[in-house]
C-alpha cells in the first residue's frame, strides 16, 4: 500500500482544479449530487486495479458515473440489511414492553436487546472492511451481481486485512480533510469533499490489488 500516492495522485493531473472543482460543484446537488461524485471515484478504483493511468477522471461521462453511484448504493443497502434486521430486532423488545411488565422479564429483555446491539457493531465493523472489497470486485467486472459473490469478497479481505484496515484508516484521513473545508467556507468544502472521494477510491483499488497479488492471482 502507497498510502502518500492516494494523497498526492490528483494534483499530478494538470486539470486537477477543474475536474476537483466541477465534482464539489455536482456534489451540491440533493442526492444525486453524492450519487454521481460517488461512481466517479468508483472510476478511480478501477483505474487503480487495471493500472490504467492515474489521472483524475474527466467529466464527458455524467450519465455513466450516476447509474454506477446508484449501483454503489444498492450495494452498500444490501450490505447493511442484516445490520438493519438486527437493530430492529434489538428494539421490537423494548417497544412492546413499554415502561410496564414484569422486572425480571424487562432485565432479560435488556440483555437480549444489549447482546443483539453488540453483534449489530460487530457487523458494522465489518461492512468497513466487506464494502470497499464489494465494490472493488462491481468495478472490476462492471456486473452488480459480482458484489454479492460473498465467497469472493470476504476472500479479498482475508487475503489483505491489513491493506483493507490501511485503506479505512486512509478513508478517515481523507474524512477529515474534508472537514478542512467548512474553515474555508463553501469554497474549501468543494474542494475538500471531492478530494475525501478520490483519496477513498484510489485506496479501494490499492487495497484490492494487493488482496489479489497475495491471493496468488
Amino acid at each position: 500500500m502507497n498510502l502518500g500516492k492516494a494523497f498526492t495522485f490528483a494534483f499530478e493531473d494538470k486539470d486537477w482544479i477543474k475536474k476537483l472543482g466541477i465534482a464539489g460543484l455536482v456534489m451540491l446537488i440533493p442526492l444525486i449530487g453524492q450519487l454521481t461524485v460517488s461512481g466517479w471515484a468508483l472510476e478511480v478504483t478501477r483505474r487503480v486495479i487495471q493500472r490504467e493511468p492515474e489521472t483524475l477522471p474527466d467529466w464527458g461521462a455524467f450519465g455513466d458515473y450516476l447509474v454506477k453511484g446508484l449501483k454503489i448504493f444498492v450495494i452498500g443497502l444490501v450490505y447493511a440489511l442484516p445490520i438493519i434486521l438486527i437493530s430492529i430486532c434489538a428494539n421490537l423488545p423494548v417497544m412492546f414492553m413499554g415502561n410496564g411488565g414484569d422486572e425480571t422479564v424487562a432485565t432479560m429483555v435488556g440483555l437480549i436487546s444489549t447482546c443483539v446491539s453488540c453483534l449489530a457493531a460487530i457487523y458494522g465493523i465489518a461492512l468497513w472492511f466487506l464494502i470497499p472489497a464489494a465494490l472493488a470486485n462491481f468495478v472490476v467486472s462492471g456486473e452488480l451481481g459480482a458484489a454479492f459473490r460473498f465467497s469472493e469478497v470476504i476472500a479479498l479481505v482475508r487475503a489483505a486485512p491489513a491493506a483493507y484496515l490501511l485503506a479505512l484508516l486512509g478513508g478517515i484521513v481523507a474524512g477529515l480533510i474534508a472537514g478542512l473545508g467548512v474553515i474555508l467556507c463553501v469554497i474549501g468544502v468543494i474542494f475538500t469533499m471531492a478530494y475525501a472521494y478520490v483519496i477513498q477510491g484510489h485506496l479501494w483499488g490499492q487495497a484490492y490489488n494487493e488482496a489479489i497479488a497475495k491471493k496468488g492471482m
